[in-house]
């Protein structure tokens, strides 16, 4: 009987435990269920509240639930906390991402129309605006329009053991994202935030790129430049 109680008392703590880890930031997984993505989401929303009072809540959704919209679900989420909240919300059948507050005053610490943009580099934003602008308001608007850091990898294609991965690391980046913005619209350093690092690599990947491109460009000039030259040798 000891023995039985003893267990007993084990699996009631041991699920205690899993309920409050999830509960905090990242506050429903109904998707990924992979312990390192819940541990890295609550290293880092723990850190921000800390340091900033802003708890920034992940929701991760098989589906909406019936006749309910994102917004309304959202809204009815963030009718039950009293401090700053921001809401990311992923819905994986409906194929929706939000980002929803219960304080409309959060949003001057992040952007988020960059981080829901489905646009993640300058080049792809402004090629978009000349096609799809009907006007230099609305061309200037998409030219805008970039740094999206969900919906691009989201968008992404994956072999179907990879797609759970590939939600878990654009849901993490537009988290990060936010997290990092607000840490610097505040003045702190959050220490589980890689945000630094990330950006300066994908500098240096865009400087590689376009200078291959550039350069691509270069010797596509002087190979025709030199036809031209030598067409009548």
């Amino acid at each position: 009987m000891k023995f039985l109680f003893r267990g007993l008392y084990a699996l009631v703590l041991t699920i205690f435990f899993q309920t409050q880890l999830v509960a905090e930031y990242l506050y429903k997984d109904d998707v990924i269920h992979r312990t390192a993505f819940t541990e890295q989401v609550e290293l880092l929303g723990k850190e921000l509240y800390q340091k900033t009072g802003i708890s920034l809540k992940l929701v991760m959704l098989r589906e909406l639930p019936v006749d309910t919209s994102m917004v309304e679900y959202e809204k009815s989420l963030l009718s039950k906390f009293s401090e700053p909240t921001i809401l990311m919300t992923f819905s994986e059948l409906d194929s929706q991402v939000d980002i929803q507050v219960n304080d409309t005053s959060l949003y001057k610490y992040f952007n988020r129309a960059q981080v829901l943009s489905p646009v993640a580099s300058a080049v792809q934003a402004f090629i978009m605006a000349i096609v799809y602008a009907d006007s230099w308001e609305h061309f200037n608007e998409l030219r805008s329009n970039y740094g999206g850091s969900i919906l691009p990898l989201i968008a992404g294609k994956a072999k179907d053991k990879q797609i759970v991965g590939k939600y878990a690391a654009s849901m993490f980046n537009g988290y990060i994202d936010i997290a990092h913005q607000i840490s610097v619209s505040k003045g702190v350093v959050l220490e589980n935030d890689p945000g630094d690092a990330n950006q300066e690599a994908l500098f240096w990947v865009k400087v590689f790129f376009y200078s291959f491109v550039i350069y691509g460009i270069v010797m596509y000039i002087r190979r025709i430049l030199y036809r031209r030259r030598h067409r009548d040798e």
